[in-house]
């Protein structure tokens, strides 16, 4: 599997897959650095008039629910339907969908528009998508995991998506099989936005190999986390110079790199 990984990592850079992003104002500029850091070419278009014609010119779709405007929930359900006629793949992460329950009213509505392909959450927002019981504190997940790849497994064949949860071992599930990322470091709960631009590095990745969204969303989250990890073996305590090294890492980052350092189960 890990070298299925690392061959659409490296596709990344050569294809350069444009990745139109309706993301949360928190991290926006995060999401976009992140992704050139990929390899692919980020694009934040989110006035719902230009983002109808622009979503099928793009590779992949990232809607990010996190500081969901009206103009934004506009652009997002625009982007949907022009998507759907071209086939582009679409990521979407529910932010704090488990406290908020005009998220889970949105996302409906974009299911009824459009495929959603990858459904990329925290452990308490898949959870409560899947109709279980978890713990959030706002945005963040005070989930233990337990019992998080079953709800993955669960959301997956219910929606024929792809569902990942990211926690302290992150699950990617496809309707009968999923896969643990092991790779990973507590410093990534010490910065703002670690989710939206994993989000981002799946979007790229999905981008790159539309036809093997449950590879590409391994390799998106395994690349991710593995720079993470090299960065925090650099930074120590400091989450400043944590969040700086993580692009730079995420950037020099190579297909075999993956194969040698990636541990899955």
């Amino acid at each position: 599997m890990l070298k299925y990984c690392a061959e659409i990592w490296d596709e990344v850079r050569s294809k350069r897959p444009l990745v139109h992003c309706i993301t949360n104002y928190v991290t926006v500029n995060d999401v976009a650095n992140i992704i050139l850091a990929s390899g692919a070419s980020p694009a934040m278009v989110e006035y719902p008039a230009e983002a109808s014609g622009f979503a099928p010119l793009a590779s992949a779709l990232y809607f990010n629910l996190g500081t969901l405007t009206g103009e934004q929930e506009a652009a997002m359900l625009e982007a949907s339907w022009a998507a759907a006629s071209r086939g582009v793949p679409i990521i979407l992460d529910p932010v704090a969908c488990g406290v908020i329950g005009r998220k889970v009213d949105l996302i409906e509505r974009i299911k009824s528009l459009c495929k959603i392909q990858v459904l990329k959450g925290n452990a308490a927002e898949i959870k409560s998508l899947a109709g279980l019981a978890g713990q959030a504190q706002g945005v963040d997940s005070l989930d233990t995991g337990e019992g998080l790849a079953e709800a993955c497994l669960q959301l997956a064949a219910e929606d024929k998506l792809i569902a990942a949860a990211t926690g302290e071992v992150d699950i990617v599930a496809e309707e009968n099989r999923y896969a643990c990322i092991l790779n990973g470091t507590p410093l990534f709960q010490s910065i703002t936005g670690a989710g939206c631009m994993a989000g981002g590095v799946i979007a790229a990745c999905l981008g790159a190999a539309p036809e093997e969204a449950w590879l590409a969303s391994i390799t998106g989250l395994l690349a991710f986390n593995l720079a993470g990890e090299r960065a925090a073996s650099q930074a120590g305590n400091r989450p400043g110079t944590f969040r700086t090294l993580l692009f730079d890492e995420l950037f020099v980052l190579r297909g075999e790199e993956l194969v040698k350092e990636g541990r899955l189960e």
